[in-house]
């Protein structure tokens, strides 16, 4: 058997405890890289409350409209804010805009008006102060002086109501003559260093996986400034999404284990937060 001084030992000991820790360090960081990225959920239709099980199993936060969302003449999301919250879902606040053509007269008010209502429904729901809502801007490519005048206006409202302001919008490359633009880039570059948090929508596969549940890094959408990315949508766009195959065969996308003949169809996110509005 061979003999060791009490000397070497110890510096065997010593390394083999260095290496340990650098162990634990990568799977810690590894670890945490994995559970950077959060998967959501938004749909014009409140699920219902007995769905919220089920969809709790894949989601970690859920869309909340505070008007009535785009076509629709109602808003089933008004009081679900608690039931929601009790099933352990965090939050993406989210405020119906305004389209162009409602906006030929005095914009930047409108804006301002909207802005200063985004924030009472927020308060009325029960959503904290520091919540950040969400605008929804359904037109793409560059924004238009009127639409501009709206979102800065909304913004300001909501900030100075005590809430965080955040923006829908597109994330997909709109042609422009020779060149393109993106939505959310021209917002960006455009507010004046106004604090705004960018939920984007991309869901042209690549670089969207399509209807899938392994959350990527919003980033991964062509934004690199994104908190919020929305890579599918149901129905499936076939204007922007014809190369993604694992949709439904109605066109929509579902989440595992749910059964598409209860039009239980979603939109997908992937988020930096399990409650990207801090609505909880």
């Amino acid at each position: 058997m061979a003999s060791y001084s009490f000397l070497t030992v110890f510096r065997f000991v010593k390394l083999s405890a260095v290496c340990s820790l650098g162990i634990l360090i990568i799977f810690l960081s590894v670890t945490s890289k994995a559970q950077s990225s959060y998967l959501g959920f938004d749909r014009n239709d409140y699920p219902g409350d007995e769905n919220l099980p089920i969809l709790r199993r894949t989601f970690s936060y859920a869309g909340y409209w505070l008007n009535n969302p785009p076509g629709a003449k109602s808003n089933s999301w008004a009081g679900k804010r608690n039931a929601l919250e009790a099933a352990g879902f965090g939050f993406l606040v989210l405020f119906n805009g305004r389209l162009y053509k409602e906006l030929k007269h005095n914009a930047a008010a409108t804006g301002g008006a909207d802005g200063r209502a985004a924030a009472r429904t927020a308060m009325r729901e029960g959503f904290p102060s520091r919540s950040i809502i969400f605008l929804d801007i359904e037109e793409g490519g560059r924004m238009l002086p009127e639409q501009k005048a709206y979102i800065y206006e909304w913004v300001d409202a909501v900030s100075a109501a005590g809430f965080g302001a955040g923006v829908y919008c597109s994330g997909i490359p709109a042609k422009e003559g020779k060149s393109s633009i993106v939505t959310a880039e021209d917002i960006r570059e455009n507010a004046q260093r106004r604090d705004i948090s960018f939920w984007v929508t991309n869901d042209a596969c690549p670089p969207s996986p399509g209807c899938a549940v392994s959350p990527s890094a919003p980033s991964q959408s062509g934004v690199a400034f994104a908190d919020v990315w929305q890579f599918a949508q149901s129905p499936r766009r076939k204007d922007f999404a014809t190369q993604c195959r694992n949709y439904s065969s109605d066109g929509n996308c579902y989440p595992p284990g749910v059964d598409p003949a209860s039009h239980l169809h979603l939109d997908v996110n992937t988020a930096t937060s399990a409650d990207p509005s801090h609505g909880r």
